[in-house]
């Protein structure tokens, strides 16, 4: 009877629906709002809904067309949105791309860690803690159990994470992360070599980024997690507080986390749209 169960799983999955696991913080979330430009979006790319928004229309643990806010229901437009935009532009057209994104603003890495997140959640401040508990209180855990709902539809291909600002000059960060990353490969009995990790540099010094600094310690994160790979922010425009992109800085990050993400699936010379 298992194995007869296990059978009919694995032909419910489509092996052509590559889905993606997106965490952080503000920026992962997307600060800046989109604009119509944003809202054209090839139905190849799908997000897996975290929260209730009926105010657009969606209800949580289903499937929708990728219009933004792709994090919760107020959100802005994110890394992910475009990511997922030159991946479907860039891939043959049986492909499908799904994101799920689980972030809270201003939060630590530590939001996430399964020994940290209740001590961490009791001392923030209230705006925060109405976000976290939009996820039962517990964002890790929410963005398990989305991923589980995602492996019975598609293959999980990836993780992007956009976090730092918070812990800015945390020398520890890169461990924290592992442990995050490694929860995630082993609860989703995933195999680390073939789900990179995508990590995004905060707003860079070159925009006068006020946690700049921390991009040494994210340079560091490959030598902690070897199938990681830095994406960087240089040039990348920022917001008047130079902690957050501006619409366009969202979307260029997001491009170079994409074509990233198409080198490492063999896809040569793609191009940026």
């Amino acid at each position: 009877m298992i194995l007869v169960l296990l059978s009919k799983g694995a032909f419910s999955q489509d092996k052509n629906f590559y889905i993606f696991l997106c965490f952080g913080q503000s920026n992962m979330e997307g600060n800046a709002k989109f604009e119509p430009q944003d809202t054209t979006v090839d139905q190849r790319f799908k997000v897996l809904q975290a929260v209730d928004c009926p105010e657009i229309g969606r209800v949580k643990n289903n499937w929708y067309t990728a219009v933004p806010p792709l994090c919760r229901c107020k959100t802005g437009i994110t890394p992910a949105d475009y990511f997922g935009r030159t991946l479907v532009a860039n891939l043959p057209k049986k492909i499908r791309i799904g994101i799920i994104n689980v972030s809270v603003a201003g939060a630590k890495i530590e939001v996430f860690g399964q020994d940290t997140y209740q001590s961490y959640s009791a001392t923030a401040p209230d705006w925060m803690k109405s976000m976290i508990g939009e996820y039962n209180g517990n964002p890790y855990a929410r963005l398990l159990e989305l991923a589980k709902l995602a492996q019975k539809s598609g293959v999980i291909k990836g993780v992007l994470l956009h976090q730092g600002e918070s812990n800015t000059n945390d020398t520890l960060w890169t461990k924290k992360v592992k442990a995050v990353y490694d929860n995630l490969v082993k609860d989703l009995n995933l195999k680390a070599k073939s789900v990179p990790l995508l990590a995004g540099e905060v707003v860079n010094a070159d925009q006068g980024g006020i946690c700049s600094s921390m991009n040494k310690i994210i340079a560091t994160l490959p030598k902690t997690i070897p199938n990681t790979y830095v994406i960087s922010s240089a040039g990348c425009p920022c917001s008047a507080d130079h902690l957050h992109f501006t619409a366009a800085g969202y979307r260029e990050l997001g491009r170079r986390y994409g074509l990233q993400m198409l080198t490492l699936l063999g896809v040569k010379n793609p191009e940026v749209k």
